[in-house]
Formats: C-alpha cells, structure tokens, sequence
C-alpha cells in the first residue's frame, strides 16, 4: 500500500510547485493525502474518457500534466470542467498535476521533447538557466542535430516521431539544424529562438502572426499539434513513479489522444 501522500511528495521531489508560474495550480488538487493508492493512471489531462478509463481499471488516483482545477468558480454539471470534478468526486478518485513546473523542470516535457527530436540539448530558450547539480531548467529548449537535414526530411521523422496525424509548418528553405522546441504553447518565444540562432522552432498552437514573423526571419516554424508535443512526457512519469514505488500498479491511459484532425 501507498498512501496519496507519499505520491505527492515524490512528485514535488522530481518537479517541485517552487518552479510553477504564477498564474498556475499545480500539485495535489483532489484527495485525501492519507488514503492508501493501489493503481495509478497517467495522461496528458483529465477526460471524461480518461476518468472512465481510470473507473474501469480501478485507479484510484489520475497523475496528469494539464491541472484539472484551473480558474475554477464553480462545480456544476453545467460545464464540462465543472462535470468532470463532479465525476472525480463521485468515484473517489484523486487526481495530481504538474504543468508549467513539469515544462521547465530538468528532465520534464521539454527536455522529453527536445529528445523525441533528436536533439542534443544546449540549453534553455527563455526564462531558465542551469541549476548548482548542473542539470538545465528554463521555458523550452534548444539543441542540435546530428547533421543538418532537409525540412522536408526533419517534417517526416516528426510526424512519426511525435504519432501526430498532421503538422502546420513554414519552410524557408534553410536546413534544419540549430532547433528550439516548446511543448504545447510557446509561440510567443518565437523572438527568442531567433536570438538564439535557432533555424528551425517546434512548438504547438501557432497563432497565423506567428506564421508571418516566421517569414520574416527566415525560421523554420512547425506546430506539432499541443497533445502530440506534450504527451511525450507520459511515459517520464511513468518511470519515475515505477521506480520509486515498485510495487505501484501505473499505466498511461489509452483513451486520450490527439483531438485535433485534419480532412
């Protein structure tokens, strides 16, 4: 048996709240911190579909990136925020999340991205540094390939790499090297990849200015679609939870994939 608690306080350990950004709610939202867990369930947020999916194998307890109580002001039936806390509640499951701690933290979303790239990574793109361990923190991260390649190229390992069914992109011509990568919302640190001497930006939810400063500074833009570029850290809590809890049954959720489709 492991109490709630103790899964808590290992999570803080790998991605500490001290790192979140202001705005955010992070760490363990619902539950009780004395209940015993048996069987845990990961995924990138907190779906109906994934709740029913933690009902039928009988977690008692959802670790996810997205916070499932964000600017909340009531819990009715009514939204679909509201009626998912109402479905936690009715089946007693707990539920912790990490976000932008998990972006910036060493080892976390981007650090997971910046590999599912091949990159090795330099450091970070904005807001960052490197901690007394020498470990990297910061928003984002770049890095270098192996070789320069094609964008054509670089798209098509991508799109497999990533198990996306699509990808927005720019190509100005210039060959893929010097990457910067965000998981999920980064566009707004297009500058910064640009000052950086980065060739090539990977992020998600691009806005269509974006798309036109992309142009103009001649970078290569490609939005890898917000699941598809965040999802790649389920597998990293995965490992950390199995290997401080051996004997913890945890698996990543098989009903939550990529909404978003293309005709």
């Amino acid at each position: 048996m492991v109490k709630l608690s103790e899964i808590s306080n290992i999570i803080e350990n790998y991605a500490p709240s001290s790192l979140k950004m202001d705005f955010d709610n992070v760490g363990l939202l619902i539950g009780d911190r004395d209940r015993n867990i048996n069987r845990v369930l990961i995924a990138l947020e907190i779906t109906e579909q994934v709740i029913d999916e933690a009902v039928e194998i009988n977690a008692e307890l959802i670790v996810t990136h997205h916070p499932v109580l964000f600017s909340l002001k009531s819990i009715t039936p009514e939204t679909p925020q509201g009626k998912r806390v109402m479905k936690l509640l009715e089946h007693k499951i707990s539920a912790i999340c990490m976000h932008t701690n998990l972006d910036i933290v060493s080892g976390g979303v981007n650090d997971a991205l910046a590999a599912i790239a091949g990159l090795s990574v330099i450091g970070p793109l904005a807001d960052g540094g490197i901690d007394q361990s020498g470990k990297i923190y910061g928003i984002g991260r770049t890095g270098k390939l192996g070789r320069k390649m094609p964008m054509s190229e670089f798209l098509a390992f991508l799109k497999n790499a990533l198990h996306t069914n699509g990808l927005r992109y720019y190509d100005s011509g210039r060959p893929v090297y010097h990457v910067a990568v965000g998981g999920g919302s980064c566009g707004e640190y297009l500058e910064e990849a640009v000052k950086l001497g980065c060739d090539t930006f990977l992020t998600a939810d691009i806005k269509y200015d974006s798309f036109l400063d992309a142009r103009y500074y001649q970078l290569n833009l490609i939005d890898g679609d917000h699941f598809c570029t965040e999802n790649v850290v389920t597998p990293v809590l995965l490992r950390w939870l199995s290997k401080a809890f051996p004997d913890l049954n945890v698996q990543i959720s098989k009903s939550h994939g990529q909404t978003v489709q293309f005709f």
